[in-house]
């Protein structure tokens, strides 16, 4: 596929060609066929993730207020504490101990999303609801939503006692606040600043108006139109309720003609790809709804907004995942966000988050295919639709490299895409731990920016088998200082620990994830740099040679005593032997090199009637049988080196009473010999 032109700018494509068809896997994965079930009651596979805890949502609320137990949203992290957001308000976790969250406070707050971030003793929090209220309170037909009490923006709450936070209003926006990004600049200590998402219509009419707050539905030819913008808030540390809004950034402006809608205005096919593709997902006969199946673009790839956010503050860059483009902006001036590049993909239904690599050097941008509320991972969904694509930063450009998706398909009844993760630190590679709705968690390596794998998992059955689809799966999966958090949308909030797999992370791949500096906070689309607090490991190989050694010393002479004539008797005597082999085996022969009566002893020309015999063992091991030296004899083997090894050679010496005994002392000379195959 060619390069779009994204009115005046050049965009790249997402590929040079259109990538062949290739399909998850419906066979020979843990995950296909897990039982259903709500809650934790479903049934679970995992690789290289271990559950270490899911703490349901509650249902009921010690203040008094409703529980918080609407639909579980993004978190942040500080300290001690995760701030989960909820389409009910905000839960507060202790988290100390990953393996035993405990509930510690339920913030009830209408406004969804709800999305959150944390900086010291301020929560924020996104509201785009158009029926939410500055209290807090349910918009009901007794006490509606009017002008002066609706909020839509971001709300700010004041958690210096965490158990009881105060809210301190916030700032209102036309178009309220989907998700938002917090930024917190070294050159301005004294203030934050908050990039502001806003994704749904404006506060334009009677039904929607907030009292001061001036807002149009005025198409782009409007300089001021609320749409193509993103709001930035300024928040004075010393005094958050004077937050204000001091910039509608026109992020997506044609510089040549000036226009405010210079990227993407409309998708670049009619229909989504699947619909043409083979087998189509437009089903025969067609049925009401074609976002169900997903021919139809939805949401549609237009860009008006941003969805997220992502700042890498330390390398003054950040990442636009907007709706129907990818952005790299500079955020050197925070207050002034400038765009350097903007890509676009054919593929992409709605580009909606983005994640750095470790180095700065690559961005993995994330498709939300279906809003997040169908089934867009099923065996027909090709590996490329609703999936990451991942960019590389090439002289200020964004350049493709690949995709990447959940490689295992999921049923009909599993809400599934691509959605919100984060790094996970490991040395010298890109790991990064992201949800897939019902799909579950993917832990993915994309150290090679062109060959993306998934190294491990973490996923349920459906919430319910009979959905179309259910409604649930994580939201969001997050490390924060050595344990890994799951969101999830029904079933609250799971906890997890890295676990070494063969082909995936190592022991040592862990423990420098481990061994980074802890994070004092954490904030969805606010990445910084994993600080090592060990250095890397170098490898010094220490040497030694073992020459190759056959040693073998002997005891004392053995005597076999006076012989008896006339006596049928047996005579014993024995030596020690003593080994040293670093062979890999070795073998001890016993030989009489005499051609003279071979085998025998002799005294003079008079030869022993019956052949000496001999014999070796390990002191105190069992007896072994006797054998004759008429010919040499394999006496004992050596399976492994030995040093200082001492066996007992024994002796055995017949006379039978008709035996003819000359006076005077019988005795041979024996050649004992250790030797090898095995050097």
């Amino acid at each position: 596929m060619g390069a779009a032109l994204l009115a005046g700018i050049p965009a790249a494509a997402a590929s040079a060609q259109a990538p062949a068809p290739n399909y998850p896997l419906t066979s020979g994965d843990p995950r296909i066929g897990l039982a259903a079930g709500a809650g934790d009651t479903a049934g679970k596979a995992a690789l290289g993730l271990e559950h270490l805890k899911n703490t349901p949502l509650p249902t009921t609320n010690p203040s008094g207020q409703p529980a918080v137990n609407g639909i579980n949203s993004d978190a942040a992290f500080q300290g001690d504490y995760a701030f989960v957001g909820n389409f009910s308000g905000i839960n507060i976790y202790n988290i100390a101990n990953p393996a035993a969250p405990v509930l510690v406070k339920q913030v009830y707050c209408l406004g969804s999303q709800n999305d959150v971030s944390v900086h010291g003793n301020l929560l924020f929090v996104s509201v785009e609801s158009q029926n939410a209220k500055r209290d807090c309170t349910a918009s009901t037909q007794q006490a509606p939503a009017t002008p002066q009490n609706r909020f839509r923006g971001v709300r700010i709450f004041d958690i210096s006692d965490i158990n009881n936070p105060v809210n301190l209003g916030g700032v209102v926006t036309c178009r309220g606040s989907h998700t938002h990004t917090l930024l917190t600049p070294k050159s301005d200590p004294n203030n934050v600043y908050i990039y502001v998402s806003g994704t749904s219509s404006s506060s334009a009419t009677d039904q929607t108006a907030i009292a001061g707050l001036e807002c149009n539905n005025a198409m782009a030819d409007n300089p001021n139109s609320s749409f193509w913008r993103i709001e930035v808030i300024k928040v004075p540390l010393a005094n958050p309720t004077a937050a204000a809004v001091v910039n509608h950034s026109r992020l997506f402006r044609d510089e040549t003609t000036g226009r405010i809608d210079g990227l993407q205005n409309a998708p670049q096919t009619p229909q989504h790809p699947c619909a043409s593709a083979t087998p189509a997902c437009t089903p025969t006969p067609p049925m009401q709804s074609p976002n169900l199946h997903g021919a139809q673009w939805q949401p549609s790839p237009i860009t008006d907004a941003c969805h997220d956010i992502t700042v890498y503050e330390e390398i003054g860059l950040a990442a636009g995942a907007c709706e129907g483009n990818g952005l790299l902006i500079d955020i050197s001036d925070p207050a002034n966000p400038k765009r350097i590049d903007a890509v676009a993909d054919p593929l992409f239904a709605y580009w909606h988050g983005a994640t750095f690599s470790n180095d700065g050097k690559a961005i993995l941008f994330t498709d939300e295919w279906g809003g997040g509320n169908y089934a867009r991972c099923r065996a027909a969904d090709q590996l490329s639709w609703g999936a990451d694509a991942i960019y590389e930063i090439v002289n200020k450009k964004l350049v493709f490299r690949s995709y990447y998706k959940l490689p295992v398909a999921q049923t009909t009844a599993e809400n599934c895409v691509s959605h919100v993760g984060n790094l996970v630190p490991v040395r010298g590679k890109n790991i990064m731990i992201q949800a897939w709705y019902q799909g579950g968690a993917s832990l993915i390596d994309w150290t090679d920016l062109s060959k993306p794998k998934e190294i491990g998992y973490f996923d349920r059955g459906p919430v319910d088998a009979n959905g179309n689809p259910s409604n649930g799966g994580f939201w969001s999966t997050y490390w924060y200082n050595g344990a890994i958090y799951g969101t999830e949308i029904s079933r609250g909030l799971d906890t997890f620990k890295l676990a070494p797999t063969a082909g995936g992370l190592t022991a040592a791949d862990i423990r420098s994830a481990e061994a980074t500096q802890k994070l004092v906070r954490s904030n969805p689309q606010s990445q910084v740099s994993a600080v090592y607090m060990e250095a890397p490991p170098v490898e010094a190989p220490v040497t030694g040679n073992v020459p190759a050694t056959l040693s073998l010393s002997l005891g004392a002479a053995p005597g076999l005593g006076a012989f008896q004539p006339g006596v049928t008797q047996d005579y014993f005597g024995g030596t020690q032997a003593t080994v040293i082999s670093t062979a890999g085996s070795a073998l001890l022969t016993v030989s009489d090199p005499s051609s003279t009566s071979t085998g025998h002893l002799v005294n003079g020309t008079f030869t022993m009637a019956q052949p000496l015999q001999v014999r070796a063992r390990k002191s105190g091991a069992a007896g072994t049988e006797y054998f004759s030296l008429t010919t040499p004899k394999n006496v004992f083997i050596w399976n492994a080196p030995v040093t200082n090894d001492m066996i007992e050679v024994e002796f055995k010496q017949s006379v039978k009473d008709t035996d003819p005994l000359r006076t005077g002392t019988y005795s041979k000379t024996l050649t004992f010999t250790l030797s090898t195959t095995q050097p």
